[in-house]
């Protein structure tokens, strides 16, 4: 397996030592891998079962990265404006 070397400040190492539970090559590996699934997933739209099995484990989609459309988004604003029904019980949903 090949290695990496990262150079951080000397604040920000202070800071991570704080933290010294945190197996920072894995968050790293992790970061990388996140990258590398979300430019294939620009690129074909799709994910291979390995690539599913890790968004699986870290609960993660490359979409959850991608900002949302502007027709949604528009949307969601109109649906804002609207007024909403109060409701006492279920069946004043239905008169």
């Amino acid at each position: 397996m090949a290695t990496i070397t990262i150079p951080v400040t000397d604040d920000l190492y202070r800071r991570m030592e704080h933290f010294s539970w945190v197996k920072w090559s894995e968050v790293a590996r992790h970061s990388l891998r996140k990258r590398e699934i979300f430019e294939k997933y620009l690129r074909s739209g799709e994910l291979s079962d390995e690539d599913v099995e890790f968004c699986d484990k870290i609960d993660w989609h490359p979409v959850d990265e991608m900002s949302l459309k502007k027709d949604f988004v528009h949307k969601l604003e109109n649906s804002k404006k609207e007024t909403s029904l109060k409701v006492k019980d279920i069946s004043d949903i239905f008169e």
